[in-house]
């Protein structure tokens, strides 16, 4: 440091940026402080729930896209020089095989959300979500100007019961339900169904981010809301970057829909477009998805012997989906075990507040395409003895109420 830098400074100058430094302190003392690690171990954390992310498959398109002369960056935003062919192609055949009148390409599954429910509801208009709803519709709502209401997660009674006091108190703009068709860290699934009935039953819009359920759910991996899709109320949200092993989003509904994003949609307008190469890359993995089912069917192999080995061994039962939350309780007892299952070669990461309820602090088993039935039982055997040491308090399974104290935020 030259002696002009140094002029003045004492042994009692503050530190730089004091209130980020304490509060980065805080987490430490908390068991909540987040740090970026290296990929290591058998992968039971990432969303590459069938394998594309390396896959032959996709290594193969990118060659043969860079050879056609697709380009690796847009260069602008879609609505300047950004716009290729290949974002035009791709929105056209995801439209198609999701099952809806159009779609729209962005950057990712947070931006996209954003870009929703900070666009589409107007004053007047009602967003009511899902308690356990991601991050990103929490940001879009904030930004939006319609009026937001909570509902229980999964309580199709609940939210019908927060429609009918706000049409009692006034209220009589539309009506938008945002719920995930796959929670992302509980792994619960949504009654769609019962959903579609009260969002029918009340002319509302239903919104469904299908992250967790692309690739995996529904006739050819289209996801849990496939078989409505194509209805003018409904519009979906599936992201690129975990089934389908790229990157982005693909936001699915009626053409009017997509035409206000494009023309009001400040996430859009703004930002510079996908990369075209990565579109390329996305229509692979659709192409995949509706010819080589096999994958799929290996993926689900694999799931439902994670969820038998998981009963067998650890007494751990109930769940829905790829994703098999161990619930722990104690943030810092959560990082611990996270830790020594680390250090034996499993890639399982804590999952702490305020990404889930306070108390409710657990392991996210996620079950990836890349496993094999021997290397799940090997983790279920390691992961038992240490779930019987922490009885009688012990693990389960099962979801928790969310605090009431947080306004839920949930992390991809």
């Amino acid at each position: 440091m030259s002696a002009d830098m140094t002029a003045g400074m004492t042994a009692e100058t503050p530190p730089l940026f004091p209130r980020h430094a304490a509060d980065l302190q805080n987490l430490r003392q908390r068991g909540r402080y987040r740090q970026l690690m290296p990929r290591a171990g058998h992968d039971f954390s990432s969303n590459d729930y069938i394998g594309l992310a390396q896959s032959a498959t996709l290594k193969a398109a990118a060659h043969a896209a860079l050879d056609r002369g697709v380009s690796v960056g847009a260069g602008g935003s879609r609505l300047l020089r950004g716009n290729d062919s290949e974002h035009c192609l791709l929105e056209a055949e995801a439209a198609a095989f999701f099952g809806s009148e159009a779609a729209l390409f962005m950057g990712g599954g947070f931006n996209a959300n954003q870009a929703i429910f900070s666009t589409l509801p107007q004053r007047g208009d009602l967003v009511l979500y899902d308690a356990l709803i991601h991050a990103s519709t929490h940001d879009g709502m904030r930004l939006g100007r319609a009026e937001i209401c909570k509902f229980a997660h999964n309580d199709v009674a609940d939210a019908s019961r927060h429609i009918a006091k706000w049409r009692a108190g006034g209220g009589s703009g539309q009506i938008w339900i945002a719920i995930e068709a796959v929670y992302s860290m509980e792994g619960t699934r949504a009654p769609l169904a019962a959903f579609a009935k009260l969002a029918e039953a009340e002319a509302a819009m239903l919104v469904v981010d299908e992250a967790h359920a692309t690739g995996l759910f529904g006739d050819l991996g289209r996801g849990l809301a496939h078989d409505i899709a194509h209805l003018p109320r409904v519009l979906t949200l599936h992201t690129c970057g975990k089934a389908l092993g790229v990157s982005g989003a693909l936001i699915c509904g009626a053409q009017v829909l997509i035409e206000f994003l494009i023309n009001r949609g400040r996430g859009f307008i703004f930002a510079t477009a996908p990369s075209p190469l990565n579109a390329a890359l996305v229509r692979a993995a659709l192409v995949d998805l509706a010819g080589n089912p096999a994958r799929r069917d290996r993926a689900w192999e694999r799931i439902e012997h994670a969820q038998a080995e998981a009963a067998r061994l650890c007494g751990l039962v109930g769940f829905e989906s790829q994703i098999l939350p161990v619930i722990l309780g104690q943030d810092e007892l959560c990082m611990q075990v996270a830790k020594g299952l680390q250090d034996q070669g499993f890639d399982i990461r804590g999952i702490r507040p305020p990404t889930v309820p306070a108390g409710t602090a657990r392991l996210r088993i996620s079950l990836t395409g890349s496993l094999s039935k021997p290397v799940i039982t090997d983790l279920f055997e390691r992961l038992a003895p240490v779930l019987q040491d922490l009885s009688p308090a012990g693990a389960s399974k099962a979801d928790p109420a969310p605090d009431p104290a947080l306004d839920q935020v949930r992390s991809a």
